[in-house]
């Protein structure tokens, strides 16, 4: 957030130096060496109590005629606001940037009632940065602190100081960020639009008695397993298929090819393992599997939700991320005549870094 504040006022040219007003505690910590190699930085400051002290102990580390106070919680304030803030206090002498009221205001009486409805059109809320005359704040403030007032801002400071304040466009995109859903917002803002990419996969093994049967990471005891190279799990071989195609990665007989020896009866938990790192390391983050079992026996109701919780302990996912339906075929075809199992599985990912 600092960092992201700060390139945003050294953006402008005219801004000539930065002081970095921090808590005394952090001052001389990662934070504030963190903070000093910032561009423009030259100075790193332990704050006051007050807001005000704050800003008085940076304006003594500056040596300039005018400045802007900016909040760090504001990380996204474009450039264009930071020009218009400098032009307008170059020319009056101070310059708060605001937003318009767009709702109705409602006064509170203190007892949970409306007092009055106050009129809109001449209200603005209030942004940062605000520019000033340096004498100009330095005064305000001095005054402000004699009289034991606590200005909520600099432009507060200034008008009890009889200064008359520029108002400047601000913007919504400045956003301050005061509570977690604020965070959420400005982190989604950062992250850009989102990028979805989807797959498909598809398996089927005919039945091999004498073989052990392991549907989607599970066994089933007593039913006739799969011909395959490794322990033959459709579901979990169709899963992988899909992720690595929505990642645009080759799949898993490129990865697992079957004439290696080393595949031979692999566990395909530890083979869907591998998968789920390639395609994370490719930048990819899986984000859901929906798996259908075409078959005619075994049946496989009562062994869904343990099938749901082994694929997805075998990606790295959720639980509630991974869905598995099985269905017949009517009779239809060679699974519908029970010579094999098959799966079609469609995946979800997102890229890493990305809301």
């Amino acid at each position: 957030m600092l960092e992201r504040a700060v390139r945003a006022l050294s953006g402008d040219p005219r801004v000539a130096e930065l002081c970095v007003v921090l808590p005394p505690e952090e001052v001389s910590g990662a934070q504030g060496r963190a903070a000093a190699s910032l561009p423009r930085v030259t100075a790193v400051v332990a704050g006051g109590s007050t807001r005000a002290e704050s800003v008085r102990r940076g304006l003594a580390a500056l040596s300039a005629d005018h400045v802007l106070v900016h909040d760090a919680a504001r990380p996204l304030c474009p450039e264009r606001l930071v020009r218009d803030v400098v032009d307008a206090t170059l020319l009056d002498g101070a310059a708060v940037p605001v937003l318009p009221v767009h709702d109705t205001v409602k006064e509170d009486d203190g007892a949970g009632f409306v007092l009055r409805t106050v009129a809109r059109a001449s209200l603005h809320l209030a942004q940062t940065p605000q520019g000033a005359r340096s004498d100009w704040l330095q005064e305000a403030l001095d005054q402000a602190l004699r009289e034991g007032i606590e200005p909520t801002d600099e432009a507060a400071a200034l008008e009890r100081a009889g200064r008359r304040v520029r108002l400047v466009a601000g913007d919504p995109a400045n956003l301050k960020i005061t509570d977690a859903a604020d965070l959420a917002e400005v982190r989604r803002r950062v992250a850009g639009p989102a990028e979805w990419r989807v797959g498909n996969g598809f398996d089927v093994h005919r039945f091999a008695p004498g073989r052990r049967l392991v549907l989607g990471g599970v066994e089933l005891p007593g039913e006739d397993g799969l011909a395959g190279h490794s322990d033959a799990d459709v579901v979990l071989h169709a899963a992988m298929d899909a992720l690595l195609g929505a990642a645009g990665l080759p799949d898993i007989g490129v990865h697992f090819p079957p004439e290696d020896p080393a595949w031979e009866g692999a566990d395909s938990r530890a083979l869907a393992a591998r998968v789920a790192e390639e395609v994370r390391a490719s930048g990819f983050e899986p984000v859901n599997l929906d798996l259908t079992v075409l078959c005619e026996r075994p049946r496989l109701r009562d062994h869904v939700p343990a099938m749901c919780r082994a694929t997805a302990a075998a990606f790295g996912m959720e639980a509630a991320r991974v869905a598995v339906k099985a269905t017949t075929l009517e009779g239809l075809g060679a699974l519908g005549r029970g010579e094999g199992i098959a799966c079609q599985a469609s995946a979800l990912v997102m890229l890493r870094g990305r809301p």
